[in-house]
């Protein structure tokens, strides 16, 4: 009987499913965009994507008040991870900050509103499929293929820039708000060993 070989699998050693982040040339060329289209949600909320590391249901589900303090935007804000039930901080960087506030001053939102309301009865906030939509099309502005990106390359782009200019693992696992270093060890897609010296070497 004739034995079969089974080529090596492409995705070997590969974490399946990982979405890319997004590299800083593809920020600049979607904020462009969303600047010339006067897209001021759309800008508000990519901007605050990027600073946040939100996981989606945690983005939509924001209220004017966990951003701002009278009508000031917060430099800093925390709220309650909805799948941990942990608290995490985040920073609103300059232009993010810009954004944000245009946003709230066009839709005219009050503080105990969501940041990002829907537009169907019934329902408080845009939901994570919208937002999901949203990002793809985001994407494709970029020049990318959509298809390859989601949601979780919004969380991982700041979290992978950080990592890559500092390796400072325990900052990004705080920033992305994991109990475990493992699991931001999987979610930056690092080899463990590298892993595992750089954490050595980081004192806590």
């Amino acid at each position: 009987m004739e034995t079969i070989h089974n080529p090596e699998a492409w995705n070997k050693g590969k974490l399946i499913g990982q979405k890319p982040p997004l590299k800083p040339k593809d920020i600049w060329a979607i904020r462009f965009h969303l600047q010339n289209r006067h897209a001021i949600r759309d800008l508000a909320m990519f901007n605050l994507a990027i600073d946040s590391k939100l996981r989606g249901c945690d983005l939509v589900s924001l209220h004017v008040r966990d951003v701002t303090h009278g009508n000031q935007i917060l430099p800093r804000a925390m709220i309650i991870q909805r799948k941990t039930q942990r608290p995490v901080q985040f920073e609103l960087t300059e232009p993010t900050r810009t954004a944000v506030a245009a946003w709230i001053e066009k839709a005219h939102l009050r503080s105990e509103q969501s940041l990002f309301p829907s537009r169907i009865a019934g329902a408080s906030h845009i939901s994570t499929r919208q937002y999901a939509r949203l990002v793809h099309k985001w994407i494709e502005t970029a020049g990318l293929d959509s298809s390859a990106y989601g949601t979780h390359s919004m969380r991982r782009t700041k979290a992978t820039l950080i990592y890559k200019r500092t390796k400072n693992l325990r900052a990004v696992q705080l920033l992305l708000g994991h109990t475990k270093l493992e699991s931001t060890v999987r979610y930056l897609g690092i080899e463990v060993d590298d892993a595992l010296e750089i954490s050595e070497q980081t004192e806590i």
